[in-house]
């Protein structure tokens, strides 16, 4: 079965979050139909992964209602990210044919080449799992795997509002973030990052058709 690729625009974090739950447990029971790689930007928000530390968050509530950021938990792997306008998120839900090791090689793989197409050079770091411009971060991955289905996926920074990212430790690190629309000094937008980002997926897919968004109820 091949995978469908379908752009959602912007949407609140949890509404997703819900959404690949529903389509994972229908490919867990079999339903190949619902394989899916889903494009969006997210409403500002906070997550924690798995291994997310409480003191990596550097800010009160009160100063993250004043910026109109949320906070939710994940179930992704990884620590505490920022997810917000301006940055394609890419959560492809489906089943693993090639493991784990793969499957983020190439969604690191698709960011790199997107970023190759406006003259910036990245490079995939495992010991720091992301996409990264020298010691600049550019895009961040945290995977979850549940009876060998995959969700959640990559976060690429294009027009990122980056100073949301003082408000914590990023994944844990001291890193620095960065932007492709920084690197390069060009505008890049959400719908065109995803329409070169979906071509590099041909480990995920031989082919896809857009369909509509599906239903986030």
């Amino acid at each position: 079965m091949i995978p469908r690729f379908s752009f959602l625009g912007r949407q609140p974090f949890l509404a997703t979050a819900r959404l690949q739950q529903l389509l994972r447990d229908r490919v867990v029971d079999g339903d190949l139909r619902s394989e899916i790689i889903l494009g969006l930007e997210h409403d500002p928000v906070i997550t924690f992964g798995r291994r997310a530390c409480a003191e990596h968050l550097l800010v009160s509530s009160a100063e993250l209602a004043r910026r109109g950021i949320t906070v939710a938990e994940a179930d992704r792997g990884g620590d505490v990210t920022y997810h917000g306008p301006g940055q394609l998120v890419v959560y492809p839900v489906m089943r693993l044919r090639r493991g784990i090791v793969a499957h983020v090689r190439a969604l690191a793989d698709a960011a790199i080449s997107v970023a190759a197409r406006f003259g910036v050079q990245a490079e995939f770091r495992r010991d720091c799992p992301g996409v990264w411009v020298g010691d600049r971060k550019l895009a961040s991955i945290g995977v979850h795997v549940h009876h060998g289905v995959a969700t959640h996926g990559i976060a690429l920074n294009l027009t990122t509002a980056l100073d949301n990212f003082t408000l914590i430790r990023a994944c844990g690190l001291d890193a620095r973030p960065t932007s492709l629309s920084q690197l390069c000094g060009d505008r890049v937008s959400v719908d065109e990052a995803w329409q070169l980002f979906r071509a590099p997926l041909g480990y995920l897919c031989i082919s896809a058709r857009t369909l509509s968004a599906p239903s986030l109820v």
